[in-house]
């Protein structure tokens, strides 16, 4: 086992730009484009190797690691190793020919450093460049077993380390492109009069849940020019918004629990556990406490079809606090298109990846933002075809027509 190398991605996976991890060391199973008439060097692969898939900032990344001596990194190959150029062409051959899992770079982690002639290589056969973000210090030990005994081995500190990154469509001039991107984005999001009817909803009393509203961005306009590329969005699918205004998540777990067993089977009738289950979770980890530094200074989003499902299940099961408490959330969100992403659509259609869903996720893959979820049967489908998807994970919430 290859210790050095294990240390360096472990490393990597600790740091808190490094979300969505889908794959380690793991062969990546590709699936082509058809845009791509001509077959490519990687067409005759199966599967990719590279050693994390994860997002980066928002965006899918793949990393590869290396932590050999740079002076036996050769960059043509030779009988005895493949070169680091025929590596790298591999891996963007690869990344090129796939649309659901393309990756928007490749992140190359070299752990005790490269030579000044493959760093000058690698950027300008590949364009790559320094990664504009620092790596934190390692605080984590590894253990060896010796002898029966274990003892700790100090990881490396990473000072030599190179970090690279090679971007798959490479653009010249990136600010152009996010301007591009905020343009692109907001021609799916809905007119003013389709919005919530008022954009700075009366609270009421300073309970959880109005306190979790007032931690997140008002929307205020629904013109491009308000917002800019740094703006943080969450996106909220139908199980989040109905855990927020649930009535066991505003102060009614206790009082369903000090409820008669045979009354609330004949209410719940086939989800009585899963209630039951529900008000003890609230009990012991409140929701709204729990989503606060999710949606902290983020502006949420809603596609249509969350919208819309979200409002026919509130009018079918909610009751009036939990009809009222919907109408003041959804005043707080911006609503947008169906608009998912070309790689979230292109995945195949299945019981468990389906349509509804693609579309729910892929929206928020869209607009570059976290789904907050329960749906995590969907998120781990997702993450068995390989794709990094960014989602925040929250326990679900029924609608008790409090």
């Amino acid at each position: 086992v290859n210790l050095g190398h294990l240390e360096a991605i472990v490393y990597i996976l600790q740091q808190p730009f490094i979300t969505a991890v889908s794959r380690v060391c793991k062969p990546l199973p590709l699936s082509f484009s058809s845009k791509h008439k001509t077959p490519s060097a990687a067409a005759s692969l199966n599967s990719i190797h590279v050693h994390i898939v994860c997002n980066l900032n928002k965006n899918p990344v793949w990393v590869i690691v290396s932590d050999r001596n740079p002076n036996y990194i050769t960059w043509h190959s030779n009988n005895k190793t493949k070169g680091l150029k025929s590596r790298i062409q591999q891996v963007l051959d690869a990344a090129k020919s796939t649309n659901t899992l393309r990756p928007y770079s490749i992140i190359l982690f070299f752990s005790n450093g490269l030579t000044i002639f493959n760093h000058q290589k690698l950027k300008d056969e590949f364009g790559a460049s320094k990664l504009a973000l620092e790596f934190s210090d390692s605080d984590f030990d590894f253990a060896e077993e010796t002898e029966g005994e274990w003892v700790h081995v100090i990881p490396g500190m990473y000072k030599e380390a190179c970090v690279l990154e090679i971007k798959v469509d490479h653009v010249v001039n990136n600010v152009i492109s996010s301007e591009h991107e905020v343009k692109d984005s907001f021609l799916n999001v809905f007119p003013p009069e389709h919005q919530g009817e008022n954009v700075n909803p009366n609270l009421g009393s300073s309970n959880s849940f109005s306190a979790l509203l007032s931690q997140m961005k008002k929307v205020e306009s629904t013109k491009m020019e308000d917002f800019s590329h740094d703006d943080d969005f969450i996106n909220f699918d139908t199980t989040a918004l109905i855990a927020i205004v649930s009535g066991i998540s505003n102060g009614c777990a206790e009082e369903l629990l000090n409820k008669p067993e045979v009354e609330l089977r004949h209410r719940f009738k086939g989800n009585f556990d899963f209630v039951i289950a529900q008000a003890m979770s609230e009990l012991q980890y409140p929701i709204h406490a729990n989503l606060s530094a999710a949606v902290s200074g983020k502006m949420g989003i809603i596609c249509e079809s969350v919208l819309s499902e979200f409002k026919e299940l509130v009018l079918m099961c909610g009751g009036a606090n939990e009809k009222h408490r919907a109408d003041q959330l959804l005043k707080c969100l911006l609503f947008v298109r169906d608009s998912p992403s070309e790689r979230l659509i292109g995945l195949p259609t299945t019981r468990k990846l389906a349509l509804k869903n693609k579309i729910v996720f892929g929206t928020g893959d869209y607009w570059r933002a976290p789904t907050l979820t329960a749906n995590m049967a969907f998120v781990r489908a997702v993450a068995q075809t390989g794709m990094s998807l960014f989602t925040i994970e929250h326990s679900p919430r029924a609608l008790t027509g409090n």
